[in-house]
């Protein structure tokens, strides 16, 4: 158990290292930084002693040598357009937008898990019909479409709930359940084949032949086998609920880091682009790992 963790551990440093490289020399190659944070006017020796200031003027692979160093002490830079740095900056919009994820990601399983269950124990009846529907056109529909019709409907024309700012929790309904709405739909369409798939093993129909209530078949033995591909999803959709929270953040005008990074990409602030992606990839490494030990307990034989 400790060789796996210790893996694992090792893997998700690697992980966080090639996405620092990946990120760092993508930022650098697209634009430069002293074309915003200078005047339109300003002469080619106020733009050189801005890159010399900013540590421009070095070779990407110094810059890089010199950004690593910095950052594993946690050190990402003073942003260039906020009064602060830029991981401080990233950290105190984090609590926001984990609280945003949290009602996505909660709404996501209490309507997948059962519509994935139901689906699967009512195979080719009305309500898996009706499952399979629902899921496709979950996927079909982009975020900020869905956010924008929430914000028509229950903002505009019901006036039920807000539809900008934090102003309590009634502020995170919609942008959260425009997050999950996609995750929702995976989940669900995995649960439910995963179950089919597992409904068809010999201990299942061992498990009848014993006569056991429908119960404790669906729940003791079908549903802790066919949890682990949904596991794996959920992990890896922490990902994807960054990507949506950026999306929704920007459309219900929501104080989370990911309106914070779309800024920061707009006025080439390199220093907080940095540290969102940072954080970013280490809660979802952290996840990865927390998952890859609920393996260790789901099938023990993973642990060899």
């Amino acid at each position: 158990m400790v060789g796996y963790l210790l893996q694992r551990l090792i893997h998700g440093i690697g992980v966080l290292l090639g996405v620092s490289i990946i990120v760092f020399f993508l930022i650098h190659l697209t634009a430069d930084p002293c074309s915003v944070i200078l005047p339109p006017d300003a002469s080619a020796s106020d733009r050189k002693i801005c890159r010399r200031q900013l540590g421009l003027d070095q070779p990407l692979p110094v810059q890089y040598a010199i950004f690593l160093s910095r950052a594993v002490q946690g050190d990402f830079g003073f942003s260039y357009r906020h009064q602060g740095y830029a991981m401080d900056l990233v950290l105190e919009r984090l609590p926001a937008t984990l609280r945003l994820m949290a009602v996505a990601i909660s709404f996501a399983l209490l309507v997948a898990v059962p519509l994935g269950i139901l689906a699967a124990w009512k195979r080719d009846t009305p309500i898996d019909a009706f499952a399979r529907t629902f899921v496709l056109f979950g996927q079909a529909v982009p975020d900020f479409w869905l956010g924008i019709v929430l914000i028509l409907i229950f903002g505009v024309a019901l006036r039920w709930l807000p539809v900008s700012g934090s102003r309590g929790w009634e502020s995170l309904i919609l942008p959260g359940v425009t997050i999950g709405a996609f995750p929702l739909t995976t989940i669900a369409r995995l649960l439910r084949s995963s179950l089919l798939e597992v409904m068809n093993q010999d201990y299942i129909r061992t498990a009848w032949g014993k006569g056991l209530p429908p119960k404790a078949v669906l729940w003791k033995h079908a549903l802790k086998n066919a949890a682990i591909p949904t596991i794996t999803v959920i992990g890896l959709e922490v990902g994807f609920l960054f990507g949506g929270a950026v999306v929704a953040e920007n459309v219900f005008a929501y104080p989370g880091m990911g309106r914070l990074a779309v800024n920061a990409i707009a006025n080439r602030d390199i220093p907080v682009v940095q540290a969102f992606v940072a954080v970013t990839a280490t809660i979802i490494v952290a996840v990865n790992l927390v998952v890859d030990l609920l393996y260790t307990w789901l099938d023990p034989r993973i642990r060899l």
